[in-house]
């Protein structure tokens, strides 16, 4: 379970599940004692609409907190945080430990470079075979820096897959976080921005039925020279109030869903520009001054050449990503892959499928997926060995852009580990029992 950092946040955190507990008693005891019961039944004698009121009105209910319990648990046991690097794991222990010691609270100092610019572990690792490399050079594309390397947290002290960011609130890496959301007990990231939607959803509908009746209640009773029912008021003014506040959030949601973005995204999609390694031919050679349209990349090879055992290590304020060439062995040359590092336009979505793919990608495949929340968003399980998240029509735009060679097959995944098992059974001298893949 992964918590706020700041105490105050923490307890807004706690106290607020109650606060909409009691204002959901409030709600229920004034529709069905003072609307449904008083008004509908002994002084209209409208038995029907009562019934239809009530039913109406439980059913959202129900969907309202069953959407929510889920969000909530969610976001408790499974945010979707990425893991701290090992380097983040030692340090976070020893401040814990000091904190446990001295009893004062010592805080990191979140976006304040001057608190990290001593501190090596705050630059990317500078080693070929840093923890958690492989896993953006093994796919086909993955977003990058200027220079080809993966983006870097310097507060988790780990390689920051596609999609993910910084939560200063948790102090960790979030998957396609949204925002932070105390009145749902915490981040709103990919695991759990379905049923966020959801749970809006259905709390606006909740609401409507109210308003609508506590409107017509107040209204008949004005009219009729009654006097206004005060109970019924505040019926009218909790769920104006919470029913305006859960519309601006499904409307907005619905948008970043069909736009495939979140909060985050929405923020900067005018004006950013994403760096993308996009795996070419082992060998191809940099573009510049070569592309006719001025569409030229660099490139980077991939594992990284290990330093000479004289070098010494880079400082913390150099880039630390120079690494001095050695001679590759033939099996590892067979592992090497090349990526051209190309940038897009402003405002283009290396993610966007279309509104109804990208609905999909987060809803799921059918209406019921759409309507209850019973199954994750398909996004959780979208990683492949070509990318993190699946890729829209802007990836072969890309490769057609730049005039990106096609992957040969005797470079595509099945035939490199051909290649490989039949170096080893060479070096072993005879035929061994081969690994499913």
């Amino acid at each position: 379970m992964v918590s706020a950092r700041r105490p105050e946040t923490r307890w807004v955190t706690r106290l607020i599940p109650f606060v909409l507990l009691g204002c959901l008693v409030f709600s229920t005891y004034a529709f069905v004692k003072h609307i449904c019961t008083d008004f509908f039944i002994h002084s209209r004698h409208e038995f029907r609409a009562a019934i239809a009121l009530l039913v109406v009105y439980f059913l959202f209910l129900v969907l309202m907190l069953l959407t929510y319990f889920r969000l909530f648990l969610v976001i408790q046991f499974n945010p979707g945080v990425l893991p701290l690097g090992p380097l983040a794991v030692e340090q976070r222990a020893k401040q814990k430990e000091e904190r446990r010691k001295s009893g004062m609270c010592v805080r990191l100092r979140e976006g304040d470079l001057e608190a990290h610019q001593y501190d090596i572990y705050s630059w990317p690792d500078p080693k070929p075979d840093s923890p958690g490399l492989e896993a953006f050079y093994s796919k086909d594309v993955f977003v990058c820096h200027t220079d080809g390397w993966p983006r870097w947290c310097s507060s988790c002290y780990n390689w920051k897959q596609d999609r993910a960011h910084h939560c200063s609130e948790l102090n960790r890496c979030v998957k396609k976080m949204d925002h932070y959301c105390p009145w749902v007990g915490g981040i709103v990231g990919e695991n759990s921005f379905k049923f966020f939607f959801q749970f809006t959803f259905y709390t606006t509908l909740y609401c409507v039925v109210g308003i609508v009746s506590a409107a017509f209640n107040v209204h008949t009773l004005i009219m009729s020279g009654a006097g206004v029912d005060g109970v019924v008021i505040g019926l009218l003014g909790v769920t104006a109030f919470f029913g305006l506040f859960a519309f601006s959030m499904t409307a907005t949601s619905a948008r970043y869903i069909c736009l495939n973005l979140t909060n985050v995204d929405y923020l900067k999609a005018k004006t950013l520009v994403h760096q993308v390694a996009i795996r070419v031919p082992r060998g191809t050679p940099p573009s510049i001054g070569r592309i006719a349209s001025g569409l030229d990349y660099q490139v980077i090879t991939y594992p990284l050449s290990r330093p000479k055992p004289e070098a010494t290590e880079p400082s913390p304020q150099s880039s630390g990503r120079t690494v001095i060439d050695e001679p590759v062995s033939p099996r590892d040359l067979l592992a090497t892959r090349t990526f051209a590092i190309v940038r897009t336009e402003k405002g283009e979505n290396p993610w966007d499928l279309g509104v109804y793919g990208n609905w999909k990608s987060v809803m799921g495949n059918n209406i019921i997926d759409w309507l209850l929340p019973f199954n994750p968003s398909p996004c959780e399980s979208a990683e492949t060995n070509e990318s993190f998240y699946q890729m829209g029509p802007l990836y072969q735009q890309l490769r057609s852009r730049y005039n990106l060679p096609e992957i040969p097959a005797s470079e595509k995944g099945g035939v490199e580990l051909d290649e490989l098992e039949k170096q080893r059974e060479h070096r072993g001298g005879g035929t061994r029992t081969r690994s499913s893949r």
